[in-house]
């Protein structure tokens, strides 16, 4: 008479088992290494970023706030609308 169970073989269970543990500890090494390159990254203080960008704001025209700097001379506006050359041109 056959045994009415059937013994499955574990070997399956165990590498499914043993695959998510190298996924798990493949993410966790990636991650890690994320980390550490944002501790290498350079940092500065706050103050500093905050100083710097103040300093680049005074010295530096935006033509799009001329409340601030006047009017900007046409040949100079980068956001002026181009005119067409009022030479010839040759097609």
């Amino acid at each position: 008479m056959p045994a009415p169970y059937d013994i499955r073989a574990g070997g399956d269970v165990k590498n499914k088992k043993q695959s998510m543990a190298d996924l798990k500890l493949r993410r966790l090494n990636e991650l890690n290494s994320r980390l550490k390159e944002d501790l290498e990254r350079p940092r500065i203080k706050v103050s500093e970023a905050s100083m710097s960008l103040i300093q680049y704001c005074q010295t530096t025209k935006d033509f799009m706030v001329p409340s601030l700097w006047g009017q900007v001379d046409k040949r100079e506006d980068p956001y002026a609308p181009q005119q067409p050359n009022p030479c010839c041109s040759v097609m």
